[in-house]
Parts: C-alpha cells; structure tokens; sequence
C-alpha cells in the first residue's frame, strides 16, 4: 500500500495529487507537436494534429496533412488539406473537428476525415481576415469565437443553430490583445480580454472595464488565461509570474499564487475534481510542468518533451510523442484507504480481507475492530467508491474483493451498489483498452451516460463492443442493440465496392424484423450516398407505407409510391402522391396513370367533386363515362347556373349524355325535369309565388293549395302521376286548408283508388272526429275496425270484430279499451273469444272416423245411401270446404259429385 502511494504528491495538507500512465503512444510522429496545431476532445477524445502549418517556410511548397488519432494514438483519418490557411482546430461536443480558416469559414469533419459541412463568420470576418479563434462548449452546444484583423470579436454559441453576434468594440484597441477568453454567465457568451494591465468583458450589448478583486500590484500585461471545464473558475498568468485564481463572474478571488517565473506558458488549464473544495491549476512551459492551488507551495514535474494539455471533467490529460498521462486530485475514498497508517473503515476492511486470503487470524481482528466501531457499512461503500475511481484492473478486483468479503458480514446490505459498480468498470475497462482508446474516468462516465458512450463508439464503427455493452446492461433494445444495428446499417450502405442486391440482403438478415429499427432512415441513407436503386430495395422491408411513400417520392419514383399508398389503403397517403403526381406530370402522363389505377382513379374524382369540378369533367370525357358526365351536367346546372336558360342547357346536355350512355330512363327524367322548370317559369309568371326548383308533388301540392284544382289536375295527366298518388296529395292539401266541404265532394266523385281509411286518418290529424266519421262508414270491411277505433267508437268496433270472428282485430280493439269507461266492451270481446276457443274445441273432438267405418267408396263393401248422408252431415257440421280423401286411389270426392 506505501508502494501505492509512491506517485502521490500533496499540495498543501488537505489535498494530494496523482500523475498515472494512460497509453504508450505508438504514433509515430513526424513532427514534434510544438509544430502542430493540435486539438483534443474531452471525455476521452479524439485528437486532431495538423502538420505544416502555414506559419512554417516550407508549408508554401509541402501540403499540410490533416490526421486524427484516437487517445491512444491509433490512427483514425488522414487526409492532405487542400483548403485555405486554419487558424485555429477545435473539437465540437458531438465530436465534430472543427476547422477554422483564414478566411472566416469553417470546416466541419466526423471523426474519420468525412466532411460534413462549412459554414462562415461573416463578410466582416472575410474581409479583415482571422487573427484567432476559440472554439467553446455551452449548456446550448458547441460555439465559435473569432477575432479579426480589425481587432474586433464575432462569435456564435452554437454551431447547430448558427446565429452569429458581433460584439462591441473595444476603446482605443490598436493591436491585439495579450490573451483572451470566452466566459458563459447567465446563459450568455462573453469574451473577456486583458489589453496591458487592463481587463474588459463584452456582451451582446456594452464593453465593461473589469478590475480583480485581491489583484497583486504591479502587473503591467496579462499573459494567459484559463476558465475551468465547468466555466465556474477563472484563472490569469501576469507578467509578474503571478496567477490570480477566481470566479468567472470576476467578483471573488479564491488565492493567487506567485510561481516565480516570468515566461509566459504554453499552457495553462484546470484541474479540480467535482464537489472538491480544492482548487488547482496547471501551468506547462517548454521543459516543466507546474500545479498550483492555494497552498503556498506547489508541485512539479519535468516534461522530457513537448506535451499538450487537455482539461478534463476531474482533472487533466497531458500527451506528448511517446505518452498519454492522467493528472487528477486523489478522490476522498482512494485517499483515506490507501494513505499511509491510514485507520478508515475502508483501508481496515481491505487489510482484513487481504489477510483472510492469507488464512491469518489478524482478519478477525480487523473486522471486530471495524464492526465494534459500527462502520463495516461504511467500509464497504468506501472500497466500492474507491474502486470506481481506480484505473488499474488489478486494484479494481482488490477492492471489490473487500467489499465483497465486509458484504458477507451485514445482514441488510443493499447489493444494488455494487453490482452497478462492477458492471460499470466492466465497461470502462472494455473501452479504455488500448484498440479501443477511449481513457474516461468513472466521473466523466457518469456524466457522459452509457447513452452517449454507446454513440461515441458507434461513431468510432465499434458495433461489436457497443452491441456487447448493450447486451450485457440489459438495455431496452430501443434505446440500445437496434439503434446500433441501424447505425451499423447506415455505415453499410455507404460501402460501395458491395452490389446492391448484397447490401441490402445483408441488412435483412441482421436486422430482421428488430424493433425499433426504421428501413426508411437506412434507405434515405443510401438514397444520400447515391444508391438508389439501393434504397428501393430496403424499402421493400419497411412494413410501414407511410414511410417508404414519402422517401420515394423524394426519389422521383412517383410511380412506385402510388402502388405502395394504394397497397397500404390509407387514403390520405394516396391524395399525397396524386397531388405530387399532378405537379410533376403533365396532365395526359397524369390521367394516363391514372387510368392504370382504378383505386387513385376513383379517389381523385371524389377530390375533384370538392375541388376542381372542371379537372372531373375532362376525366369522364377522357373516359368516354357519358353516364357519370351526365350526373355532372345535373349537378352544374344546380350548382352553377342561376338562369333558367342555362340550367335547362346543361339539363339538355346531360340528357344527351344519357342517350350516349344508353340510359333510357335517366334521359327521360332529365327531359321530364326540363319541362317541368319551363312549366314552373310559366306558373311564377302567370300566378306568381315560388315554383321554380320544387318537385313534381310539391308544385301540384303547391298548385291545390292555392285553389288551382283544373291546373294540378292538368299537370297531373302531363307528367302520369298516378291516381293514388293525385288522391293523396290533393287529400293532404285540402285537409291543410281544412276545406272540408270540397273534400268531401272530391271523396264522392268518384270511388277513392286509395279508399276511405286515408281520409279518416288525415281528418283525425286535423283534430276533426266530425269529419272523420263521415268517412268512417265508408271504409271497406277489412279496414272498417281501425277506421271505427280512429274515431274512437270502441263499441262499435268491438261489434264488428265479433261479427267478424277476426282474432287480431278483437285484440286490437280490446288493446284499445280503458278500465271504466269500456269495460262492458272489453267483457263482451272476451265472452266471444271464449266462445269461439269453445267452438274450436268442439270442432276438434267432432273429428271424422276412418274411411272403412264411414263406408266411404273405396271400402270393401259398396256404401249405402245413410253413411253417405251421415258423412255430408258431418261435413256440414264441421264446416268443412275443402275436399275429402276418398277411394283406394286417393282421389278427391267432393260433396255433390256423383258417388257411384
């Protein structure tokens, strides 16, 4: 454990730091990096050099090469530049590599050289040309700040949604600033920059002379400045070798520390861990390596050759041509087990299970001493904290050895934490192994999420790791293996030296029918790439038609998107592609595929009935559908025509088209429908009124109501109405005027084709039982117990119920019946239904005996004359009309009919 703690260095009493050795860098460089602009992304990043920069004497003849490693040095991309001059490199949050020209445009590459976009800073930029940059990361994303010949500053906090901000000048600023940062308060971007011995903050809006709070005297220039990763703590290097140490708001100082050497750094960074209350700073020269805090003395190491700085969420990275190292404060939990006679909870419990492994009864001790102190709970969350903050595997399984071994002697220890903690370092482990070069820390995995772990290895094409991961998480396939699958597919289609038919077979066969995977997004891939005929065949696994019409109309395969919305029968989808079919084509192509459609044919004419009536006519002429053309002039000379002349002109032209269509009727009706209009002009013009647009009925309706009996009669015999239903109508008009005296006149001229029924019940919905009765004795037999109950003459309807011996029509009138008032009546029916059920029963029990008793012909002996007159009888008796069985053969005899 002493051994441990070899590379540990304090800084002050509270606080040690450690520096560990990620990588060996096997990259093989060319140039040393002080010739390079280098840029590295944090959490474990990419990193990005570009050699021969323009700023060398020979960068005129020798083409800048642009490569990207990953952090452990294995190669990534390689590509010759060949745009203008860079400024400034700059890894976006996304991991994206910015690239920051000369001219103000910025360059936008993935992570494997691929280019992905550009974008400029401004014709301001453009004309006095880049001076500096800096590329910033936001709660809003990834931004870019630039500084340009005419010293004034333009940035954009985020790159995505570029929005550019030109921030005000500074007074009397004839050169450049000595160093200058970028700072985000309250959700805003501001530049700070030292110009001598003073500081000035710019916003959006003003620039603000700011002066450090606790600033030693003496300092004439500001050399270097530094904001922490979480842009809460700002540090600045002075000419005076002095570093003041604060907050980003520039209201508070934390300590400033005096490093005695003038030279102004190459670099200087952050290095703080999360809710640690210590605060230090890394300062790097040409030689040494120097971290400072608020204690009085500092720590330092010599750099053996160049190195680069990149701060970290808890700490910093420092890499050069043959290393990549790890600079952080030792966490609370690594501190307290592994310091030198160290008695926490958590150092005892690890020596306890190192000697329980040794078979010594000093683990016995060990572990009365911790639980006599009740922090065997204790000591068990501290190795498994420690163990997450560990690099080395071997240390990990130590410590998670000890925790194991204390977990055996609680009785409610909560395992939930340790087994998250063995698998989250069985994940940092897979992806800090060198192959895969992705060095994070157990803090800034936790802060990055296994979410965008698993992108940024889907971003390096490492599919089989992070598929692994997703597996061994147990994460929702969503959010974990399809997803990656379908990147995976995105970056197979981009294979072209594979045909097509492979490509998509391929990708069939690993995804299948995986949830959460969209064939559509993989096909507009491909149709990106440039393979279409690509992505028409991945489309054919998409089970979803909403989706695959959109993309191959996107395509140009308007053809194919109709056959899939019609095979899909969403409607909507269909209208989709007919009106782009329409705008594309020209109208013959058009009602051509139309014509090939009956589906889309059918469902443009119902859009074409709403929207576009003259776009439906040329399709039924297109057709020859003189049937449907004819229904269309019908419906135009209603809706479209308010002159009588031009609706009885469509009306004749619809007729014609009947004829053509051979529809005998629809032509005759539309003919009948035209002198009906003219005969109604006549009639408003004669009599005045409204006639016009009512129907037949209505006008003879409208004819009798106003006393034109002979005109309604005349119009009746023109058009062939029917008598019954002439009777009705001037029945029902007649009754309206209550003009009871002329219906009944009209009732006696001649016999009623529809009978008297209809007038007693037309005069009782008048409310008139007078006239209804007149009515009532004339009703047929068959109708005369309804008529009798309409007018409310129970009795009497009672009676001719009974004299009928009509079962229905006696419970009809006894349904009729109220309690009092007709219970005599209701007595009366029942007596007689009771007689007839007598009767029938009778009947019944009368039945005649068998034909060779009844001495009918066909017996054995010849009948005589007294069982014949017997059997009629019986016969009589019986009522019996229909004929009865007779003789061996069957026959029929009837009574009457001769017997011999």
């Amino acid at each position: 454990m002493d051994c441990y703690t070899a590379n540990w260095n304090p800084l002050g009493d509270s606080a040690f730091y450690r520096k560990y050795e990620l990588y060996s860098m096997d990259w093989d460089l060319q140039e040393e990096l002080r010739d390079c602009l280098v840029a590295a992304a944090s959490y474990g990043g990419p990193i990005a050099l570009l050699r021969n920069p323009w700023k060398k004497e020979k960068a005129a003849s020798i083409r800048p090469v642009l490569e990207i490693y990953s952090a452990s040095g294995m190669p990534l991309a390689s590509m010759l530049w060949k745009s203008g001059p860079v400024v400034s490199l700059g890894w976006s949050a996304e991991e994206e590599l910015l690239c920051v020209q000369e001219d103000g445009v910025v360059l936008v590459y993935g992570l494997h050289g691929d280019f992905r976009r550009h974008f400029s800073m401004g014709n301001e930029v453009l004309q006095n040309r880049v001076l500096d940059a800096r590329i910033f990361h936001t709660e809003f994303g990834s931004g870019v700040a630039i500084l340009t010949g005419a010293h004034r500053f333009t940035l954009s906090a985020n790159v995505g949604d570029l929005k550019l901000r030109r921030m005000p000048e500074v007074p009397g600023l004839q050169s450049a600033p000595s160093c200058w940062t970028t700072l985000c308060q309250d959700r805003v971007a501001h530049v700070l920059l030292a110009v001598g011995p003073d500081l000035y903050l710019l916003d959006h809006a003003a620039c603000s002379a700011v002066t450090l709070p606790g600033l030693a005297p003496g300092v004439s220039s500001f050399l270097q400045m530094a904001v922490s990763f979480t842009y809460r703590h700002l540090a600045l290097f002075t000419d005076t070798g002095y570093i003041w140490m604060g907050t980003a708001s520039l209201k508070e100082k934390l300590c400033e520390f005096n490093c005695n050497i003038r030279a102004p750094p190459k670099q200087m960074v952050w290095c703080s861990r999360p809710r640690s209350k210590e605060r230090a700073v890394v300062v790097a020269w040409e030689r040494r390596l120097m971290v400072v805090g608020d204690a009085p003395e500092s720590i330092q190491f010599v750099l053996d050759e160049d190195s680069y700085l990149v701060p970290e969420l808890d700490g910093v990275r420092i890499f050069s041509r043959s290393t990549h190292e790890f600079l952080h404060e030792v966490p609370v939990a690594s501190e307290e087990i592994f310091k030198i006679a160290s008695m926490a909870p958590g150092a005892l419990l690890l020596e306890a299970q190192k000697e329980y492994e040794k078979e010594s009864q000093k683990a016995d001790e060990y572990l009365r001493e911790i639980q006599e102190l009740g922090q065997l709970t204790q000591a068990v969350q501290q190795c498994i904290e420690a163990a997450g903050h560990e690099h080395w595997p071997d240390m990990q399984k130590s410590l998670l050895r000890a925790a194991s071994f204390g977990k055996c002697f609680l009785d409610r220890f909560p395992p939930d934490s340790f087994v998250r903690m063995c698998q989250d370092l069985r994940v940092l482990n897979a992806v800090r192994d060198y192959h895969i070069g992705i060095p994070l820390t157990y803090s800034q995995y936790k802060q990055l999420t296994i979410q965008v772990l698993l992108d940024r290895l889907v971003l390096r094409r490492l599919y089989p790791l992070a598929i692994q991961i997703c597996e061994y998480l147990r994460l929702p396939e969503v959010q974990g293996v399809s997803r990656i699958l379908a990147h995976w597919a995105c970056y197979k289609v981009q294979q072209k030296d594979v045909s097509d038919e492979d490509v998509a077979r391929a990708i069939n066969q690993k995804l299948g029918d995986t949830p959460g995977v969209s064939y559509s997004d993989i096909a507009a891939r491909a149709y990106g790439c440039g393979r279409t005929e690509l992505a028409i065949k991945l489309l054919e696994y998409e089970p979803r038609s909403g989706e695959q019409v959109p993309l191959l109309l996107k395509m140009k395969r308007s053809k194919l998107a109709l056959s899939k919305a019609i095979e899909s029968g969403d409607t909507d989808l269909v209208f989709t592609v007919l009106l782009h079919l329409k705008n594309e084509l020209n109208r013959g192509d058009f009602f051509m595929t139309l014509r090939n459609q009956p589906m889309a044919l059918s469902l443009y004419r119902q859009f074409c009935k709403h929207q576009e009536l003259e776009t439906l006519k040329d399709l039924y002429n297109q057709d020859d559908n003189h049937q449907e053309l004819g229904s269309f002039h019908i419906r135009a000379s209603y809706a479209a025509e308010e002159r009588i002349e031009g609706r009885v002109a469509a009306l004749q032209t619809a007729a014609d088209a009947f004829y053509k269509a051979k529809n005998e009727f629809a032509a005759k009706a539309t003919e009948d429908q035209m002198r009906l209009l003219r005969l109604q002009r006549r009639l408003e013009d004669e009599l005045g009124g409204q006639f016009l647009d009512l129907s037949l009925h209505d006008t003879v309706t409208t004819l009798i109501l106003g006393g034109q009996n002979k005109r309604a009669e005349q119009l009746a015999r023109d058009f062939r109405i029917p008598d019954k239903r002439l009777w009705w109508l001037k029945l029902t008009a007649l009754a309206h005027l209550e003009d009871w005296e002329e219906l009944e006149k009209f009732s006696k001229s001649k016999k009623s084709p529809i009978g008297y029924l209809p007038f007693v019940e037309i005069c009782m919905k008048q409310h008139n039982k007078y006239e209804a009765k007149k009515y009532a004795s004339r009703v047929g037999p068959e109708q005369k117990v309804k008529a009798l109950l309409l007018v409310g003459d129970v009795a009497q309807a009672a009676d001719v119920a009974i004299e009928h011996r009509n079962e229905a029509e006696m419970s009809l009138v006894l349904s009729h019946c109220t309690g009092a008032t007709d219970g005599a009546t209701a007595d009366k029916i029942q007596r007689a239904r009771a007689q007839a059920q007598k009767n029938l029963e009778g009947r019944q029990r009368r039945k005649p005996k068998p034909r060779e008793k009844a001495g009918l012909p066909g017996t054995s002996g010849f009948p005589s004359l007294t069982p014949l007159g017997l059997c009629l009888k019986r016969a009589k008796d019986s009522a019996w009309e229909s004929a009865l069985p007779c003789g061996d053969g069957g026959k029929l005899w009837t009574p009457g009919a001769s017997v011999g």
